[in-house]
């Protein structure tokens, strides 16, 4: 009869984890399959499998067809990044916020943002650059490339109450996405919006957004002098 007595995935979930990290089930150990682990939590075997694909995403479990779940023996961890809303990072640090914008304007994109983007044709796109600011200062500058076959709404947007940034957060959900960070000196017109020195290093962020095959939105990010990015292990 079983000791643990378990009804959602989560719960599934943290008792795998309970047992991993103490040691009851040892690196490279192979562990109950499926059915006899749900037979123990008094659960269906579906619950038992969500558990176990969540933890294996995470690196913690090594799954194969055939050949059972074994913890795994060197354990990548994963990073949580998320798509923040920029006016709300700046917020939750206690900072006012504010918005500007240097252009917006309906052209062909180049020949890289195509690439990036995977376009067929030469359909024009919203190029659109601005800056976020933090108690008046210089927080982050975009330039920021927007196909309006996926997201035509955004030509009614007023960018004068609301970024581009938060817009599409709001109105253009993704289901995968591409992110790239680097150390760039910028050209003189983004050292010039951050008020940097022509020539410093500055920490960028170049992320494309897709919704299953159609992109949304390629955009670079590149912040001011000394930002430093944290993200959950």
């Amino acid at each position: 009869m079983s000791s643990v007595s378990l009804s959602n995935w989560k719960a599934v979930e943290a008792e795998v984890l309970s047992r991993i990290h103490s040691r009851q089930w040892e690196p490279g150990q192979l562990i109950p399959n499926e059915s006899d682990l749900a037979e123990e939590f008094g659960c269906a075997r579906a619950t038992v499998n969500r558990a176990l694909r969540a933890i294996a995403e995470n690196g913690l479990l090594d799954r194969k067809r055939k050949a059972g779940t074994r913890v795994a023996t060197n354990p990548v961890r994963r990073a949580t990044l998320n798509i923040p809303v920029i006016r709300e990072e700046i917020e939750a640090g206690n900072h006012s916020y504010a918005y500007a914008v240097f252009s917006s304007k309906i052209e062909e994109p180049p020949l890289n943002i195509h690439a990036t983007m995977r376009l067929n044709g030469d359909e024009p796109m919203l190029h659109h650059q601005s800056v976020h600011l933090s108690d008046g200062k210089p927080y982050v500058a975009s330039d920021r490339w927007i196909n309006l076959d996926a997201v035509p709404d955004i030509l009614n947007a007023d960018f004068k109450s609301i970024s581009a940034n938060e817009w599409l957060v709001a109105n253009a959900p993704f289901t995968n996405g591409d992110i790239a960070f680097s150390a760039t000196s910028g050209d003189a017109s983004i050292a010039e919006r951050l008020g940097a020195k022509s020539g410093e290093a500055l920490f960028a962020i170049d992320r494309t957004t897709w919704n299953n095959d159609i992109a949304i939105t390629s955009v670079k990010l590149v912040f001011h002098s000394g930002y430093q990015m944290r993200t959950v292990l």
